[in-house]
């Protein structure tokens, strides 16, 4: 299936499910996403004595270790509250690994933070779903959807000034610009308006796994090309 094959099945799916946003609830909303994008997150049914090894060591059904995409920005880490932590290195994460990830409490927030931000994602599938009903090109829909993408990230970490130091910091260091890649950069590096709309969904996965929500998106990985359906 073709990138923005992929798109259109989250805008068509979104008119469906479109009576049901008005509900608060955060379970709902997330069904909403997972519904649009195709791909409802399946919780982790692992008896949570069976998720720790020897080490006490939090494991997840999906091994991140597996995936290179998840394991460019963090680092293993048995201490960590999900056992991985963000690499020092990484240009993306590497501002977060003065944080405490072996700290339960500051993991917990993190997560919920985390959530939130995915959540608020749903705004991109209305700006999609508005512009395809104008007509509009898929050129037109890359730049939207791009621009709202690195205004969500920036507003999720709004209320933490230190923290959206680093962020913007990090844009400024990797993209020129603090408010994170611009759509002709994306374009420049995909040769693709469809497939720029398709990485502008696509989420951080290594942040997704030290805040314990790797197996919790995971079939949105694959539907996003993040990881090989055929492994599984």
């Amino acid at each position: 299936m073709k990138p923005l094959d992929n798109v259109i099945i989250y805008i068509e799916r979104s008119k469906v499910h479109a009576m049901k946003r008005f509900i608060s609830s955060l379970l709902l909303i997330l069904m909403v996403i997972s519904m649009i994008t195709g791909c409802a997150p399946k919780k982790d049914e692992t008896p949570q004595d069976e998720q720790s090894n020897e080490n006490s060591v939090y494991r997840y059904a999906h091994d991140p270790r597996d995936n290179p995409e998840a394991m460019k920005d963090i680092l293993e880490d048995p201490d960590a509250v999900y056992g991985f932590s963000p690499d020092p290195e990484s240009t993306r994460l590497g501002s977060f690994a003065e944080y405490d990830w072996t700290d339960p409490a500051f993991v917990a927030q993190a997560k919920e933070e985390r959530i939130a931000y995915h959540n608020s994602m749903e705004s991109m599938i209305d700006i999609l779903y508005s512009l395809r009903e104008e007509g509009a090109s898929t050129e037109e829909m890359a730049r939207a959807v791009s621009a709202e993408r690195n205004r969500l990230r920036l507003a999720a970490n709004s209320d933490d000034p230190q923290k959206l130091a680093k962020i913007k910091q990090s844009n400024l260091e990797t993209y020129g610009q603090e408010e994170g890649p611009t759509a002709d950069q994306l374009f420049e590096k995909y040769g693709s308006w469809a497939i720029v709309i398709q990485k502008a969904f696509s989420p951080n996965l290594g942040m997704d796994v030290i805040c314990g929500l790797y197996d919790d998106y995971y079939s949105l990985y694959i539907e996003l090309g993040l990881v090989d359906a055929a492994e599984n």
